[in-house]
């Protein structure tokens, strides 16, 4: 009797726990379903479009034989060292084929949907090609594709296979596919829920793996040359500046022993611009792509380990609130020019469309000032706080009237600080209530310029406060993030 009572009991009990755990299970997948999955066409190299832009049996542009190199993170930057491979064959894409095409009036129809896929003009198609640098894929790599149907551009998001030849703006963001010459922009959907889909004769080819693909994110500041890998021999390296095809090539060693330098300690933004001075590239564990102010408590291999150039260094890193890090931005403090992916939005180049495949560039000479041009009206702050409070140290700053007597309520919003200078006209105005002190021309009334109850200009100081915002760059922090899983 016992027996038979106990069985049961045992049965009831490992049921319960069977039915917790599948509640478990499915709560998971609930939440992991809630964000649906990108479809994404596969583009494989030597494969001709269905809807190119441009005939390609017309020579345009030539791919090349290249196994997709193994990466570490998904979100990789523009100027990310060996991110692009090159050759010593020429021609690998024909830019000034393709301008003549662009611009010869026989193919305005389609010269017009080719410019409104980047958001430029037909006439300024030359000198945005003139801007464009010929590089191969060295990975399986997201993009916004564009067939051409119907006389218009048509958006499609695609993985196109290493080995193709493409154009790379300033920024390192893909531009243009070289044998077709369909317009390309930023993949701007999660990496880590993307269904691929292969077919149209692009079959899955031979070292595709999930994990090994990568979106690119425009590079913090414009560049003037891009460091690439000889595809055809990975010891030699090739210095190619920005906006050549070739000619100007020059050769480095990229065998050469690059020891990985002592970065424990240094925030995730300081350790990815150490790496990349000495030619090696980011990673970095998990999902996401951590935060610039993040904390590095390892790196694998660790330091001193000598690596060739373009390797990767995976940092494991602890904390960090800084946002916008995920979109290739700097964060605040990060003013660096390799700092992390920036996201969709970031400084944008001299190329107007591509340099950002969500929020148009639209201060390309600050490379530095990456952050600042992200926000509208705090990128002038920065200047005029560092003037406005030391003027707020009495006399010496009344021989320049302006700073001073356009000094409001000290606690007022900072950018409406540094508007409009005092007008020329004469500061007598400045309170009536002090007697006419001889020293009108002096600068006494002119701290004291203000109506009575702000007379202190003391209070002037606590705005340095208002550099701030100049450093902001928030929700930045792009829609795709981390490996595929």
């Amino acid at each position: 009797m016992t027996l038979r009572a106990f069985v049961p009991r045992a049965g009831i009990s490992v049921i319960r726990r069977i039915a917790v755990l599948l509640v478990f299970v499915l709560m998971l997948s609930g939440c992991d379903r809630s964000t649906p999955l990108t479809l994404v066409k596969a583009v494989a190299a030597g494969v001709p479009s269905l809807a190119p832009f441009f005939d390609e049996g017309s020579g345009l542009g030539h791919d090349s034989p290249v196994r997709s190199q193994v990466v570490q993170g998904s979100l990789q930057q523009g100027d990310t060292p060996g991110l692009y491979g090159g050759t010593r064959k020429p021609n690998i894409c024909d830019v000034k084929k393709l301008k003549a095409f662009l611009t010869d009036p026989r193919n305005h129809q389609k010269a017009q949907a080719w410019a409104d896929a980047l958001s430029i003009t037909t006439a300024e198609i030359p000198g945005y090609l003139d801007r464009l640098t010929p590089v191969l894929l060295r990975h399986d790599t997201l993009v916004q594709n564009h067939d051409y149907k119907k006389g218009k551009a048509v958006p499609f998001n695609s993985l196109l296979q290493a080995g193709i030849a493409i154009l790379v703006d300033e920024q390192g963001l893909p531009a243009v596919k070289c044998s077709c010459g369909n317009p390309l922009r930023p993949f701007t959907g999660d990496t880590n829920r993307i269904s691929v889909k292969f077919d149209d004769g692009n079959k899955k080819w031979q070292g595709y793996r999930s994990s090994s693909v990568v979106a690119v994110r425009p590079a913090v500041r414009p560049m003037r040359q891009l460091a690439l890998v000889d595809v055809d021999d990975s010891a030699r390296g090739i210095d190619r500046p920005v906006g050549t095809t070739g000619s100007a090539d020059k050769p480095f060693n990229a065998a050469k022993p690059r020891p990985v330098p002592v970065l424990a300690g240094t925030t995730f933004g300081d350790a990815s611009r150490q790496l990349a001075a000495k030619g090696l590239a980011v990673g970095y564990t998990g999902r996401s792509l951590p935060p610039d102010d993040a904390t590095v408590t390892a790196s694998d291999p660790p330091a001193g380990t000598p690596l060739r150039f373009g390797q990767y260094v995976t940092l494991s890193v602890t904390g960090g609130t800084s946002p916008g890090s995920g979109s290739g931005g700097t964060s605040e403090g990060s003013s660096g020019a390799t700092s992390t992916p920036p996201g969709t939005s970031s400084s944008g180049p001299s190329t107007k469309p591509p340099s950002s495949g969500s929020s148009g560039p639209s201060s390309p000479s600050s490379g530095s000032s990456g952050p600042s041009s992200g926000s509208s009206g705090p990128s002038s702050p920065s200047s005029p706080s560092s003037g406005g409070p030391s003027t707020s140290s009495a006399p010496p700053s009344s021989s320049s009237a302006p700073p001073p007597s356009s000094q409001k309520p000290p606690s007022s919003d900072p950018p409406t600080t540094v508007s409009a200078p005092p007008p020329p006209s004469d500061p007598v105005t400045s309170s009536a209530p002090p007697p006419p002190s001889d020293p009108v021309t002096s600068s006494a009334p002119v701290t004291t310029g203000a109506p009575p109850p702000e007379t202190s200009s003391a209070p002037a100081t606590s705005e340095p406060a208002s550099s701030a915002p100049a450093a902001s760059e928030p929700g930045s922090s792009g829609a795709a993030v981390g490996a595929i899983m």
